[in-house]
């Protein structure tokens, strides 16, 4: 098993994540977030914490993504590109072109590129001016867990600490 370590910010401790709860029409869809970014999982949970006025809180978790990228339906965004462009805006939308993948990883339309994924979709920006805006920046990392399996098989939790 090749362990890496991936991280969910929010205001509660998370042992056994439920893919289900998350909310629809969000990046990758609807399903749960990680990242092996610590500092972005942080941030995350100190803007929920800080709009609920609660504790920002941390949870770790030891997750196998060689099997999982074996073993399930995977998507994996390497670059901002015009594939993960689309793909985000098809989430937003509802029309959910997450449904067809168990695991979703890439970059997260975050406030450095969000600006260039309206325009394109308001159509006040075309695809190749919107790839070349995009291609000014080094996608992050965000992993969405969209079947339950995975987390049954392949995450073990290893703790919660309050930020």
């Amino acid at each position: 098993m090749s362990e890496v370590i991936v991280y969910h910010g929010s205001t509660e401790s998370v042992p056994t994540p439920i893919c289900k709860f998350g909310r629809p029409n969000l990046d990758f869809g609807q399903g749960f977030y990680l990242t092996v970014l610590r500092q972005q999982a942080v941030a995350w949970a100190n803007n929920i914490a800080r709009s609920r006025q609660q504790t920002a809180m941390l949870n770790r978790y030891k997750m196998d993504r060689e099997a999982i990228l074996q073993n399930m339906r995977c998507k994996v965004f390497s670059a901002y590109d015009a594939d993960w462009l689309e793909f985000i805006i098809g989430n937003r939308n509802g029309e959910n072109p997450a449904r067809d993948y168990d695991y979703v990883e890439g970059g997260v339309a975050n406030d450095r590129v969000i600006d260039t994924i309206n325009l394109y979709t308001a159509g006040l920006m075309d695809l190749d001016m919107a790839l070349r805006e995009l291609s000014k920046h080094q996608p992050n990392n965000q992993m969405c867990i969209l079947n339950q399996e995975i987390i049954n098989k392949y995450f073990v939790y290893d703790g919660t600490e309050s930020l």
